[in-house]
């Protein structure tokens, strides 16, 4: 007798079905662990992201320190601009201080020295005047000379002195005006004259040291700031 082969169908239900339920007295089995990270690569994430906070930081830190010390060197940058502009503001009204008052001295000192001499030579200047007026008044009818009163007897000799060595034949007067200064004096004659008056040479004199004072003068901080 031959054996019988039996056919297989593939009818096998494959679905997922429930797990058997637990004896009674017994408890279900834990759930399997999570997969676990090894300490030591924790350690070393940490170690990293240590070392990453720390450049993060230390570079924030020099830009912050670096932009810090930019403003600060600006902001000294400007104020030493300020201070240099005042210290040579200051330095230039300073020499123009020291100018003035040695062109005052030096101006004061002349006057005490020129009033000295004509206290002590009046007729000097005048002698000059006329000894420079004689040359040139040949052919003149008169010339009159005015001066102080204490100083006409003077006068009239040293004029008469130089009439003989410049040629002039006029008529000589010499009088002694009260109004006059002693050391100054006035020539006359027809168609000219001369006069020495010392207040007017010292207000000459001022005019020329104050437009000297004014053009040494620094421009205004207004002025220099609109140039």
């Amino acid at each position: 007798m031959s054996a019988r082969v039996a056919r297989f169908n593939f009818d096998l239900d494959l679905a997922e079905r429930p797990a058997p339920a637990a004896s009674p007295g017994l408890e279900p089995a834990p759930p399997p662990p999570p997969p676990g990270i090894p300490e030591e690569a924790v350690m070393q994430m940490v170690q990293q992201a240590r070392e990453e906070g720390y450049a993060q930081g230390l570079a924030a830190g020099e830009a912050s320190a670096t932009a810090m010390a930019a403003q600060t060197l600006a902001v000294a940058a400007g104020t030493l601009a300020t201070r240099s502009a005042e210290m040579a503001a200051a330095l230039d009204d300073a020499t123009a201080d020291i100018r003035r008052q040695g062109v005052d001295l030096a101006a004061s000192i002349g006057r005490k020295l020129a009033l000295h001499l004509l206290a002590r030579y009046p007729t000097v200047e005048l002698e000059a005047l006329i000894a420079e007026c004689m040359q040139n008044l040949a052919g003149v009818p008169h010339l009159v000379i005015r001066c102080h009163p204490e100083l006409a007897d003077g006068v009239r000799d040293i004029a008469t002195a130089h009439m003989q060595t410049s040629g002039f034949e006029g008529r000589l007067v010499v009088m002694g005006d009260p109004d006059i200064r002693l050391g100054d004096g006035r020539l006359e004659w027809v168609d000219g004259g001369l006069v020495r008056d010392i207040a007017v040479i010292a207000a000459d004199i001022d005019t020329h040291i104050s437009a000297y004072l004014a053009g040494r003068q620094r421009p205004s901080s207004h002025e220099e700031s609109h140039s």
